[in-house]
């Protein structure tokens, strides 16, 4: 089956703004959390302790917290880890914070879902395994009194949890796996972006009827292009039928090391400056706190959240006049902590100025043994090369921009 979806004029014109347009959403509360088109790109991550150790749990959800991760997310796959979440949340809030928490609930889970509402900020659910039935390895076909039987399921165990949740003033995750659709999706649509929209959409549509609007939608793939494919076609199919959700994003499954952050990148960055997006995670097989950096370099990147330096450095050639990998590691050690300015390190005067034109401060080569800073555009006094990171602090301290490390 071939489908041919045009995006919305709106949607056009983000995807050839110069500047990030976001599209705009409604705002959803996640705890003390507002998600949505008029607040900042929320940086999520989950833990990965089983909800049953609570001081464990505690520990590993605290931890991340510290280190920026705004929204955190916790598996729940029996009724018994779904009471473990509430001795956890009061943990928090005796020892800590009221962290908001998300409870990951898969594979017929109507009660562990209800009982955990009690507890979390928000429900998150995969269309795919909500109802789940063994696929069928004879099946040839879906008849049409089979797939009205399972939609009547669907709505029979979905709607007292969006009740509950209504109810609580809580909010509901649709999250599609693009690895996990259901049997008729597959039959229907193919293993395919639009397999993805249509389960997600089923399950969007069922809350609209409801009167249930405090939801955030993810479509994840472990693939870039297939997570980009059904994004987009996601957000113009909501925009179309009028429902403005935000979107939570995500390459699952990255995997670690260098291409687990590429990869991860190169599905998130590419949607957020297409103005989509509300909520990131960057899913690697590694420690999660390490999730919470390139959730921030990618936000920063593109020019939607600044919690960090922004550091502008030619790649060097033959006119460099420095070792400039060595320099921009100094800079950067004597640097890093403060949070809000762009610093441009670069090896001559030929393009240093000019493309630094940008920075608040510069270091640039200007001779043999000679450093010339920058504030903006202009140049401000001449130093011998190994006194320039010092000047370079002196000239912010003289700015009052300049904060002690902690």
């Amino acid at each position: 089956m071939t489908t041919t979806l045009v995006p919305n004029p709106d949607a056009i014109s983000r995807r050839y703004s110069t500047q990030i347009v976001r599209r705009p959403t409604r705002t959803v509360m996640v705890g003390e959390i507002a998600i949505g088109s008029e607040h900042p790109v929320r940086v999520q991550s989950m833990i990965n302790e089983d909800t049953l150790d609570i001081e464990g749990s505690t520990a590993a959800i605290r931890s991340l917290h510290e280190v920026g991760c705004e929204i955190v997310r916790l598996t729940v796959p029996t009724l018994a880890s779904a009471k473990a979440v509430g001795e956890i949340r009061k943990r928090l809030e005796t020892t800590y914070i009221p962290v908001p928490l998300v409870a990951d609930v898969h594979h017929n889970g109507m009660k562990i879902a209800l009982e955990v509402a009690n507890h979390v900020d928000k429900v998150r659910i995969n269309p795919g395994l909500f109802v789940f039935e063994k696929p069928n390895p004879n099946r040839t076909e879906f008849s049409t009194d089979e797939i009205k039987s399972i939609q009547e399921r669907i709505v029979q165990r979905f709607e007292p949890l969006v009740n509950a949740l209504k109810k609580q003033n809580k909010a509901l995750r649709i999250g599609v796996n693009h690895g996990s659709l259901a049997e008729r999706m597959l039959f229907t649509y193919g293993d395919t972006p639009k397999g993805m929209v249509e389960s997600a959409m089923e399950f969007v549509r069922i809350c609209h009827s409801l009167d249930f609007h405090n939801i955030v939608v993810s479509m994840k793939a472990s693939r870039a292009p297939v997570m980009l494919a059904a994004y987009r076609m996601m957000a113009d199919t909501m925009d179309k039928e009028g429902f403005n959700y935000p979107l939570h994003l995500g390459v699952t499954e990255a995997g670690d090391g260098d291409y687990g952050r590429i990869k991860s990148t190169a599905g998130i960055a590419t949607l957020l400056s297409e103005g989509l997006g509300d909520t990131i995670r960057v899913s690697l097989t590694e420690d999660p706190i390490k999730e919470i950096p390139v959730c921030y370099s990618i936000l920063q990147a593109v020019g939607l959240r600044k919690t960090m330096v922004e550091y502008i450095s030619c790649p060097s050639c033959g006119r460099t006049l420095f070792n400039l990998e060595e320099v921009v590691k100094k800079v950067r050690g004597a640097t890093s902590h403060l949070t809000g300015l762009d610093i441009a390190v670069m090896g001559c005067i030929v393009n240093g100025p000019g493309e630094m034109a940008d920075a608040d401060y510069g270091y640039v080569g200007k001779g043999p043994g000679v450093i010339a800073l920058y504030r903006g555009r202009e140049e401000i006094r001449k130093v011998p090369e190994d006194e320039g990171v010092k000047a370079l602090v002196d000239l912010i301290k003289e700015d009052g921009k300049w904060v002690e490390p902690s």
